[in-house]
């Protein structure tokens, strides 16, 4: 996972070509941009657990 601040928006072809990297690599990228995670951290959570397979935090 990723936050992502305003900088970012600038630096679109860099990001994409880093994610492509990862994914080839086996990893799964998931972007966020920071406000997201700041004014919406459950919806956040849960794409992120969704993500990972599961419906609901495991204890």
């Amino acid at each position: 996972m990723e936050l992502d601040g305003g900088q970012h928006s600038e630096r679109v072809v860099y990001d994409g070509q880093r994610s492509a990297w990862l994914e080839a690599q086996g990893f799964r990228v998931l972007r966020f941009w920071n406000h997201e995670v700041l004014k919406h951290l459950e919806a956040v959570t849960e794409v992120i657990l969704k993500a990972c397979g599961q419906e609901t935090p495991s204890p």
